[in-house]
């Protein structure tokens, strides 16, 4: 609950935010168009209701942060976690002025607020103030796009749109600075004509009394909040001096270290006291699930997952004494072997954790090969002949991957891809058969762009077969990958050696065929030898895969 309130009061600060933003790019066009847009924008939210829920929001993310700071065993964190903490913590010292002297001046002094007045305010009374709202808007914003980054980054709908969103987050407060200067500069102008200002402080209902008021208000606000970060620092070190003064439990790692584990630690958090190397993509927010681990020895004394917990642990398949080093707080000894390396990715953090140790499953098996490729290499510049196998590999790629597949691995000119990864054999063969669709139809139209530039056009071979495999993260490092090992393996390749023989583009295996509910009768049917397998296999010719007929759709 306190990491959902955390994250929704944030949202709810960050619309806001992106409201006010989009009212100061108006100042672009002139003072009178932010006014104007003032109006709309105060129907929403300056409405006493409104301003009670944003401060409340305010309050509660501001408690929020300060507690879990307050909570942290060690202040040992991730370079982002970092920035978006410092980040978080300045913008209050950078926001009283702006805040405290607004709503104050508006609903405890009765002030007609306008875009004339503020920016006077800045621009006219207190030039130094440009630069601390400046400062203001970069840090709210950088603060806010990291932390809606990191939420947003586990999830699969995400990464295609990072970009879009990453020119939207630098363009938006661009142009409200922009704006805001504009804006500002016009009131400089303004302010020079004799009783310009005089009435904009009439009207206002401003006066030298409400302006000491005010500005008491704003001192209040900057000692109140310095006050409170001072309590929160003396309070996190007086605990942590009682704490130590108490017997620790042991934590051992599965690589024989041992370490002591100071009262209300996770496990993730004395990883990091101790510099341990420990994976974790949310930063311990229980959300990636990159942070889990395997219990041993004292396991048993843990209490049960909590709901936010299971969640995550359900999601990903785990067995019995696997959890989240960022959910277990240890009260006595405790063995544990972190299961993912520490440099693990999002990819990692939805994939099931049965298949990242390793784990039968009948999957389908693509291999494709392009024909001909020491005459489309001959001749040509080492950049040409890249430049074509990139935009190939692109295609195929793109092939897989919007069929559902997942790229096992490119190998010179060829690419393994495997299909039916989470759903099984039969979903696989139908997402296989649509790849190589898909592959056929791309190569026709790469063809057509690179007709220029191709001595012939483009030919592939391509094999599917279906059957059980072992399937894991395999390799060692940096070269540590998700793959598939097996028979079916082995099949599928020949497979794709075997179109090359007989000259057509695809072979499938007549198992890929039922397991798809696929008719293919219509091709030419052979009894293929299969190096390495006793038994003939049964396959199809298919000269080109757009002859394929059509087949049950194949779910997402």
């Amino acid at each position: 609950m306190i990491a959902r309130l955390r994250l929704w009061s944030g949202l709810f600060l960050l619309v806001f935010v992106v409201c006010h933003l989009l009212n100061h790019i108006l100042g672009i066009v002139s003072l009178s168009a932010m006014e104007a847009g003032l109006q709309v924008f105060a129907v929403v939210w300056s409405n006493a209701p409104m301003v009670t829920l944003l401060t409340l929001a305010f309050a509660v993310h501001l408690a929020l942060a300060l507690w879990s700071l307050y909570r942290r065993r060690t202040l040992r964190m991730t370079g982002w976690e970092l920035w978006q903490i410092a980040l978080g913590m300045a913008v209050p010292f950078l926001l009283i002025d702006h805040m405290v002297g607004a709503l104050g001046a508006q609903f405890g002094e009765g002030v007609l607020l306008s875009y004339a007045l503020v920016l006077a305010s800045y621009w006219v009374f207190t030039p130094w103030l440009i630069v601390v709202q400046l400062a203001l808007v970069v840090t709210a914003w950088v603060h806010g796009m990291i932390g809606v980054h990191f939420w947003l980054r586990l999830k699969p709908w995400y990464p295609p749109l990072v970009r879009p969103l990453s020119i939207a987050a630098i363009l938006i407060p661009a142009l409200a600075i922009a704006g805001f200067i504009s804006a500002g500069v016009e009131v400089q102008r303004l302010a020079a004509e004799q009783g310009w200002v005089t009435g904009l402080l009439s009207d206002s209902g401003v006066t030298p009394e409400v302006g000491a008021r005010v500005n008491r208000m704003i001192n209040v606000g900057y000692a109140a909040l310095v006050a409170l970060y001072v309590l929160v620092f003396v309070a996190r070190s007086i605990r942590i001096f009682i704490e130590k003064r108490s017997r620790r439990p042991r934590l051992t790692y599965a690589s024989g270290q041992r370490v002591e584990i100071e009262p209300g630690a996770t496990v993730l958090e004395t990883s990091r006291q101790y510099g341990i190397p420990h994976a974790s993509v949310c930063g311990g927010r229980g959300r990636c699930s990159t942070c889990r681990i395997r219990v041993g020895a004292g396991g048993d004394a843990l209490p049960a997952p909590d709901e936010a917990e299971q969640r995550v642990l359900t999601r990903i398949g785990a067995p019995p004494g696997v959890r989240l080093a960022c959910q277990v707080r240890p009260t006595a000894d405790l063995q544990v072997a972190p299961l993912l390396p520490p440099n693990a990715s999002t990819e990692v953090a939805y994939r099931p954790q049965a298949v990242l140790q390793g784990q039968e499953r009948t999957i389908a098996i693509l291999f494709a090969d392009m024909r001909g490729f020491t005459s489309l290499s001959e001749g040509r510049l080492p950049y040409d002949t890249v430049f074509v196998l990139n935009r190939y590999f692109e295609m195929m790629g793109q092939a897989v991957e919007s069929t559902g597949g997942v790229l096992d691995k490119f190998i010179g000119d060829g690419v393994m891809a495997l299909f039916g990864v989470s759903q099984g054999g039969q979903q696989g063969s139908r997402q296989a058969l649509d790849a190589v669709r898909a592959m056929n139809d791309g190569l026709i139209r790469l063809n057509e762009s690179l007709a220029a530039d191709l001595p012939a056009p483009m030919r592939i071979a391509v094999g599917i077969h279906v059957g059980p495999v072992i399937v894991g993260e395999l390799g060692y490092g940096k070269a540590k990958s998700f793959t598939a090992i097996g028979d079916a393996v082995n099949t599928a390749s020949r497979l794709e050696g075997l179109a090359k023989a007989n000259d057509v583009q695809l072979v499938v295996s007549e198992a890929v065929a039922a397991a798809a509910s696929i008719d293919l009768g219509a091709f030419p049917l052979e009894q293929a030898e299969v190096k390495g397998k006793s038994d003939r296999v049964s396959v199809r010719l298919i000269a080109s895969a757009g002859d394929l007929p059509s087949q049950p759709m194949a779910a997402e």
